[in-house]
């Protein structure tokens, strides 16, 4: 087993908590299923946000996905002039067998942020 890391982002269509919480479960899902993971394999994982997605903790809705026993963190995203708006993006840390490739996940407006993994998605 070896140590990975993995990045993935999505955007969220308005500041509420339902909407933080659903496109966070939305990519939490998308990373588990295209890199087939298993919790016990999680070490951490860290959230950002734009300054502009202040009504809910990302990490809640990694809690209710049952990630409770992986730490979690919850921070603020640089704010660039000109960046894209509304965004939550994560680190995940997992171990998985050598000659894994993990698969970044980038969701939505998000996308826009690595389109040169568009075609591996």
């Amino acid at each position: 087993m070896r140590l990975f890391a993995l990045r993935g982002a999505t955007s969220v269509e308005a500041n509420d908590a339902e909407s933080i919480l659903a496109a966070t479960d939305q990519l939490i899902r998308a990373v588990i299923e295209q890199n087939v993971l298993e919790t016990d394999q999680m070490v951490s994982c860290i959230f950002t946000t734009t300054d502009d997605l202040n009504a809910e903790f990302p990490a809640v809705a990694a809690r209710r996905l049952g990630l409770d026993r992986v730490p979690l963190l919850c921070s603020r995203e640089i704010s660039v002039p000109g960046s894209l708006p509304r965004v939550i993006r994560l680190l995940l840390h997992y171990y998985a067998p050598e000659g894994h490739v993990p698969n970044h996940v980038y969701l939505g407006e998000a996308k826009s942020l690595r389109t040169d993994l568009e075609s591996a998605q």
